[in-house]
């Protein structure tokens, strides 16, 4: 099915996606460091979001940080199905109809699941970023 998973292509893509798996790890145990310590910040001092003019802001940075980690994790997972697929050798078709998934396309996202043409239809129907 796939040229990538009996071909000297593979390796390459394989360590493109490790490389950006372990980066991706890397910023998830900082992010979580940062939020441990915005946490641990707040137990200390007797915070009231309320009146006190630093609890919105410190509020705000726990929230912008949470939500850096769940797209991180959410990037995580998109990798590891990749990584899945190439093994299986479904790495690079669309899993929406079925084409290839341009070089371009994959250089720039190997974790794509979708062709340019199906993620920007993906988008314009209202469904986020697209795969």
């Amino acid at each position: 099915m796939s040229e990538f998973s009996a071909s000297a292509e593979a390796a390459p893509v394989r360590a493109r996606l490790e490389v950006s798996r372990a980066s991706t790890c890397a910023q998830i145990a900082a992010l979580q460091r940062d939020f441990d310590g915005i946490v641990e910040a707040n137990a200390l001092v007797a915070v009231d979001d309320e009146h006190d003019p630093e609890g919105s802001s410190t509020a705000f940075e726990r929230a912008h940080v949470a939500a850096l980690l769940t797209l991180a994790a959410e990037h995580l997972e998109e990798l590891d199905r990749a990584l899945g697929r190439l093994e299986r050798g479904g790495y690079g078709w669309c899993e929406a109809c079925g084409e290839r998934i341009s070089a371009a396309r994959l250089e720039a996202r190997p974790e794509a699941t979708a062709c340019v043409r199906c993620a920007e239809a993906h988008r314009r129907h209202g469904h986020g970023a697209g795969a």
